[in-house]
């Protein structure tokens, strides 16, 4: 049976974007013939500045995001309705093509879904339907990743305990769950989406998936402890992966931050142990020291 996850009333969007969204989702499905589908995603991790990054990078003249949203969740809760809904959530293909003035650049499209980095099938789905898209990834403290995302998931209304509570809880509730997935592709798990806090920071696991599925070239990293103190030289590498020409006046802000309580030190110190191995595990992939571990 699939253990499927609900809205809990109570968004941040108003009735009237609510209303425009659904208005441009419906005009989207009927010109999805003349779309166009993603040249990029960010897939994730969850809670480690995709928002900022998404945000930053649709500034530039030659990025395009979806229409209304950030996001589309397509390779991970959606994939069963199918590409071409898929494709009617883009722009169409005409503001694709390069006008007079524009950047000498082709046009990149994009979007951000950060469970698909953690989703088990969404690797192998984006290889299979986008075979020349690129994926980046950012990464955060997992500590501090955990701690935002049970904040982010208790404001939310998917999650009822205390930090604390939810870390012991997480194996049994996370038992079975990516096997239920790989073998039902319709199923979608609640807990797996959004009670994986310790799961969704071993990070090294998520990026081996994406490298054997897409391979090393079509992958880039982004360390958001980099990106947030100096974002200057960060985004510039961004823009070179995608082959975007830089701008120098893109504006860097946070988004999504939520205030929280400081966490306990103790808890902090037994948490930094738990990673610490799988912190070296994803130094020996990426071929660098992540900034929290610096």
């Amino acid at each position: 049976m699939s253990d499927r996850s609900t809205r809990p009333s109570g968004g941040t969007r108003s009735a009237a974007q609510e209303a425009a969204r659904r208005a441009a989702d419906a005009f989207g499905q009927c010109t999805r013939g003349l779309r166009v589908l993603p040249t990029f995603l960010i897939a994730g991790a969850q809670r480690c500045g995709t928002t900022s990054l998404f945000k930053a990078l649709t500034q530039h003249p030659a990025v395009l995001g979806p229409v209304l949203r950030k996001g589309v969740h397509y390779f991970d809760v959606g994939h069963h309705r199918g590409l071409d809904w898929y494709r009617g959530h883009f722009p169409l293909a005409m503001r694709t093509r390069r006008r007079r003035g524009a950047p000498p650049a082709p046009v990149q499209v994009g979007e951000s879904s950060p469970y698909y980095l953690f989703h088990p099938l969404a690797a192998e789905r984006i290889a299979r339907e986008l075979p020349e898209v690129r994926v980046i990834v950012t990464l955060r403290d997992p500590v501090q990743r955990a701690y935002s995302a049970h904040v982010h998931e208790r404001a939310r209304g998917f999650e009822t305990e205390p930090f604390e509570r939810a870390l012991e809880l997480e194996q049994d509730r996370l038992a079975g769950t990516e096997e239920r997935l790989r073998a039902d592709p319709t199923a979608v798990s609640h807990s797996h989406r959004h009670h994986g806090y310790l799961a969704r920071g071993r990070y090294a696991e998520q990026l081996e998936r994406l490298e054997k599925h897409l391979g090393r070239d079509r992958l880039y990293v982004v360390d958001s402890g980099d990106l947030f103190t100096d974002p200057e030289p960060v985004f510039a590498e961004v823009e070179l992966f995608l082959g975007l020409p830089h701008r120098p006046d893109i504006r860097f802000e946070r988004h999504n931050a939520r205030p929280r309580a400081d966490m306990d030190p103790a808890l902090r110190a037994r948490l930094e142990e738990y990673f610490a191995p799988h912190d070296e595990r994803l130094a020996a992939w990426w071929g660098r020291t992540p900034s929290w571990r610096r």
